[in-house]
């Protein structure tokens, strides 16, 4: 499982010209990817991660300060573009694996005390965000 982790001031996702999801305090838009080999143990190590990584002002986590938390399906986190113009993703997980176990991370989240706001999982979506410093953080497990 990898995660995009962005300190952002703002972010919003939509689908077809709607806002599904929003962040309207500072907080984390994390960009989540699955990978074939990934279970129900990877989604709460990356929940967890998500939620304590102290990468907020003061080296504080979202849980210090209760921070929202936008999340995002995003197999592109697994494209390979090592050989030729095109990348692959094989090594992405299909959508019937890795809906579940995306929906297992924002659940523990959410379990753990976050505000989780989401996309719309496989839809084409438009996120937009402003970032808190130019602060990106790649997780990995």
């Amino acid at each position: 499982m990898r995660a995009v982790v962005q300190r952002v001031s703002s972010a919003s996702v939509s689908v077809d010209g709607s806002v599904v999801g929003a962040l309207e305090d500072p907080g984390l838009l994390v960009y989540l990817g699955v990978t074939h080999t990934d279970g129900l143990p990877e989604a709460e190590w990356m929940a967890r991660k998500i939620w304590t990584l102290r990468v907020l002002a003061d080296e504080r986590s979202a849980s210090d300060v209760g921070a929202p938390i936008l999340v995002v399906s995003q197999f592109t986190l697994y494209g390979e573009a090592r050989k030729g113009r095109r990348p692959t993703w094989e090594a992405a997980a299909p959508g019937s694996a890795s809906e579940p176990l995306y929906e297992a991370v924002c659940d523990t989240l959410t379990e753990r005390g976050a505000r989780v706001d989401r996309g719309v999982f496989g839809a084409q979506m438009q996120v937009s965000s402003v970032n808190d410093g130019p602060f990106t953080v790649l997780l990995e497990c």
